[in-house]
Parts: C-alpha cells; sequence; structure tokens
C-alpha cells in the first residue's frame, strides 16, 4: 500500500484544529513520516501602512510572524512526546506558499481543514480549488467537525481503454495509486470501501438517432457487452492492486463494488450522498499544454457538488504551474 514519506499540514487560528492534528500526527505515525506543521500569514507591504501608523509594515510583519509560532507551538505541544514535529510561518497567498513549501521541502501530501465560509454554497474555498487544481501532490481537505474516524470512504477509478498507450499507462497508474491510497486508509479507519467507476457507452445515442434508427436489441447487446468490457477492466484493476498484499487482502478490505452506467459529474456525487461517504478519493486528469487547464472538467463539477472530505491525486507527471518567484 502507498506510504507517506513527509506530510505537511495546514493550521489557521480561526479554525477548530485539533481534530486537523490529530489526523496529521496518526497518518504520520502509520506511515513513519516526517510531519511539519504550518502557518500562512498575510504580507503586509508599505502601502497597507501609513507613516502615522505607530508600527511599520516589517514590525507588523514580525508581530504577525511570532503570533503564528506561538500558536503553533500551543497546538503542537500535547502530541511533542508522540512525534518529533517541524513547525514553520509562510507568508503571502495561501494556496501559492502551500505549494512553494512542497516543492522546496518534497512533501508528498497536503493536509488541511476545508475553508468553510456561510455564503458558498460548496464547502471548498477558492484556495482549496487552487490546490486541488495545482499542487503537485496529493491534497486531503477535512470537513470541519468531522468524526473522529471514517465509517464509509468512495474512491473513484476511471478506466479507459481507448487512449493511446501513454495516456493509458499514465491513466492506469493514476488508478493504482488512487485505489492504493483509499485502501490504506479504510484499513487505518476499519471503514467501508466503495470503488466506483462510471461508464457509458460511446455512441449509443447517435445509434438512437433519426440518422442511424439501429435496432433496439442490437443497441442493447451494444452496451452490454460494453457494460462486461468495463466490468472486466474494473475486476482486474482491483486484482492488480489488492493482490499485492496477498491473497488474503481482497477478502479481508472487502471492497464494494458499484459500476454505474451514466456520466461521472451526476453518479459519483450522487453514489456519495447516498452511502454517506465521510471520503471521496479521487483522481484529477491535468490537461497539458493548455494554459489554465490543470484539472479535468469533470473533476471540477464533482468537487463542486460534493459536502464530504476529499483527498484528490494529480496524474503521474504532473507539473505545477506555480513558481518559487513572485
Amino acid at each position: 500500500m502507498k506510504q507517506f514519506k513527509d506530510i505537511i499540514c495546514v493550521v489557521d487560528s480561526d479554525t477548530a484544529y485539533e481534530y486537523l492534528l490529530e489526523r496529521a500526527v496518526a497518518l504520520a505515525e502509520n506511515n513513519q513520516a516526517s510531519l511539519t506543521v504550518v502557518d500562512i500569514t498575510e504580507k503586509i507591504s508599505a502601502d497597507m501602512v501609513s507613516d502615522t501608523e505607530l508600527a511599520s509594515a516589517s514590525d507588523m510583519q514580525s508581530a504577525m510572524t511570532n503570533t503564528a509560532e506561538t500558536l503553533i507551538e500551543d497546538i503542537i505541544a500535547p502530541y511533542r512526546e508522540r512525534l518529533d514535529i517541524k513547525t514553520k510561518v509562510l507568508t503571502g497567498i495561501p494556496f501559492m506558499e502551500i505549494i512553494r513549501e512542497v516543492l522546496r521541502g518534497g512533501h508528498d501530501i497536503v493536509i488541511k481543514l476545508a475553508d468553510m465560509h456561510d455564503w458558498l454554497d460548496n464547502i471548498f474555498s477558492s484556495d482549496d480549488m487552487h490546490l486541488f487544481r495545482k499542487c503537485p501532490c496529493p491534497v486531503w481537505i477535512i470537513k470541519p467537525q468531522e468524526k473522529k474516524t471514517y465509517k464509509r470512504i468512495l474512491v473513484s477509478v476511471d478506466i479507459d481503454n481507448t487512449s493511446s498507450s501513454d495516456k493509458h499507462e499514465a491513466q492506469q497508474a493514476l488508478n493504482e495509486q488512487t485505489l492504493e491510497l483509499a485502501c490504506s486508509l479504510a484499513l487505518s479507519d476499519f471503514a467501508e470501501l466503495h470503488v466506483v467507476y462510471v461508464w457509458h457507452a460511446v455512441g449509443e445515442s447517435a445509434m438512437r438517432g433519426a440518422f442511424m434508427d439501429t435496432p433496439e436489441e442490437k443497441i442493447l447487446a451494444y452496451t452490454e457487452q460494453v457494460r462486461q468490457q468495463r466490468s472486466a477492466s474494473l475486476n482486474k484493476l482491483l486484482q492488480d492492486v489488492l493482490g499485492k498484499s496477498g491473497e488474503d487482502f481482497m477478502d479481508y478490505i472487502k471492497p464494494q463494488v458499484h459500476l454505474i452506467k451514466g456520466w461521472a459529474r451526476k453518479e459519483i456525487p450522487a453514489l456519495a450522498k447516498r452511502i454517506d461517504a465521510d471520503l471521496v478519493v479521487m483522481g484529477t486528469v491535468a490537461r497539458t499544454g493548455i494554459h489554465g487547464f490543470f484539472m479535468g472538467n469533470t473533476a471540477e463539477t464533482i468537487l463542486n457538488q460534493i459536502d464530504s472530505s476529499v483527498l484528490a491525486i494529480k496524474p503521474p507527471g504532473f507539473e505545477t504551474p506555480v513558481t518559487m518567484e513572485d
């Protein structure tokens, strides 16, 4: 199963962080990984402070940093005996500084609370969505006031045998990593694991259109053939990933498999709601070479409809558009 080596946990003085820290510390312990806890302060520029103010911009920046450092030390104090925790205060735009810290420190997962606001329809803020789109490592964003342990984890995979060899290999690697992470978390929480693959038969609508007028029995035979192919591909993926952990692992974890005909952007949020999923684990697909497209439209639509915690994973070879310079 997938193991993490270097975890970054993002805290915020304005939110309840106890559950977040407990999750991060437990994850570090289970993976024998290092843990860095960071807070992010606003950058104070000279034009934000007038000459009549009692403190200069640099003095205010230092004071904010010192306050954040004190906060971090206070909140990690109960965990010092369990783990050697590093701390850091970053300054600037939150999502950009988080990604830059990932690049500097080689962290392999970001864990933080969702920036929920009363005026938003979904639980993820603009900064959260930027992290989902652009952070090069997995991003685990936790819903505030969450349960101490998960009961149901939903993992989404996407199996496309029609792509080119390179794209198919990249998608397969993403599926394997996504499934491995979901299995690891299901084991640690003794949670139900639900695996979903949403498929559709290409050309079915055209076959029913006036220009083709295909007999219904032929359409049904075609869609059933596609369903069987997708089912076989999903079973092979499960055997390939879960089989690495031994012959009895599949029987032990007992994943509940959902092979659903339809469109992922509709069916995955509906299934997450129907089974009351505590966590959704999913891959995001980057459109390399097109500026601004760092997450697939389907993944973005799904995230905007989900009200549970999410662990989002980038495909192999993803390169963030965020640079170390401002």
